[in-house]
C-alpha cells in the first residue's frame, strides 16, 4: 500500500487516535498491592530502584553466549505481520526516522540497575505509527539476529500491544553520546524502562503485530510473561491475573 494511499493516512491518523487513548498504559497496581521499591519518585512515579534491585556502576553484559557481527551497512530492521503498510528499513531510513535523545533506568531480572542512562535513538510508537497496526493486534514479538548455540533458536521477546506504546520504549542506537556497544546489542537494540530488560531484544531485526500472544526465548523457559519490576515479577510461578492488560 503507497504512503500517498489516502486510506492508509486515515488509518494511520486513527491509530494515533488509539495511541494517544493508551497514553497511560498499564496501571501497574496488582491485586491490592502497591508497587514496591526504594528511592525518589522516577519519571513515571514508581520508586527509583525497583524491589530486589542494586544499582550497577557499570553496565554488565548479559546474552545468550554470542555477540553477532552486524554492522550498520548491512543491518535491517523488518515491521510488519498484522500492520497496514509493513516496511523493511535499512541503516539509513531508520536514521531518517524522527530521533530523540531520553535519560531512563535499565533493569536486569538478574537484580542490577543501570540508572540515568542517556538513550538516542526512535520511540516505539513511532515505528507502530509508521506500519499502522490493525485493530486486532493485542500483542508485538521481536527477533534479534543473536542466536542460541545449544538449541539454534533465534532470541525472541513478547510485550502487550499496550506495553511497547509506552512512552519511553525506544529503538536505541546510541548510548551515553556514544554509539550503542556491540556487546550491548549494538547496532541497535530495544529498551524498556518500565519492565524487566530481557523484554527489549538487543541486536533487533524484527518486530511482528500478532492478534495473539506469542512468548519468547525466555519466558517459554520460566521466567515472567509480564516482567513487571516493582512487582519483583521475575519467574512464571508470579501469575498475573486475567484481564490485566484489558
Amino acid at each position: 500500500m503507497s504512503e500517498r494511499d489516502p486510506s492508509l493516512v486515515e488509518k494511520r491518523e486513527r491509530y494515533i487516535r488509539r495511541m494517544v487513548e493508551l497514553e497511560r498504559g498499564v496501571d501497574v497496581e496488582l491485586d491490592g498491592r502497591e508497587p514496591d521499591g526504594t528511592g525518589p519518585p522516577n519519571l513515571h512515579g514508581m520508586p527509583k530502584l525497583p524491589v530486589g534491585q542494586h544499582e550497577a556502576k557499570k553496565w554488565p553484559v548479559l546474552d545468550l553466549g554470542v555477540h553477532p557481527e552486524v554492522d550498520r551497512e548491512s543491518w535491517q530492521l523488518e515491521v510488519g505481520g498484522l500492520v497496514e503498510n509493513p516496511v523493511t528499513l535499512d541503516w539509513q531510513a531508520f536514521l531518517a526516522l524522527p530521533q530523540v535523545t531520553e535519560t531512563s533506568d535499565f533493569h536486569c531480572v538478574t537484580s542490577w540497575s543501570v540508572l540515568d542512562s542517556s538513550w538516542t535513538g526512535v520511540l516505539f510508537r513511532e515505528l507502530a505509527a509508521l506500519v499502522v497496526p490493525k485493530p486486532e493486534v493485542t500483542h508485538i514479538l521481536t527477533t534479534g539476529y543473536d542466536v542460541d548455540p545449544d538449541s539454534g533458536e533465534p532470541y525472541t521477546t513478547n510485550l502487550p500491544h499496550a506495553r511497547a506504546l509506552d512512552p519511553d520504549v525506544m529503538l536505541v542506537h546510541g548510548w551515553q553520546g556514544e554509539p550503542l556497544p556491540r556487546e550491548h546489542g549494538g547496532p541497535v537494540r530495544m529498551i524498556t524502562p518500565r519492565l524487566y530488560a530481557w523484554k527489549g531484544a538487543k541486536w533487533i531485526r524484527r518486530i511482528e503485530f500478532l492478534a495473539e500472544n506469542r512468548l519468547g526465548f525466555w519466558e517459554r523457559r520460566g521466567y515472567s510473561d509480564t516482567a513487571e519490576p516493582w512487582l519483583d515479577d521475575r519467574f512464571s510461578s508470579k501469575t498475573i491475573p486475567p484481564g490485566y492488560y484489558e
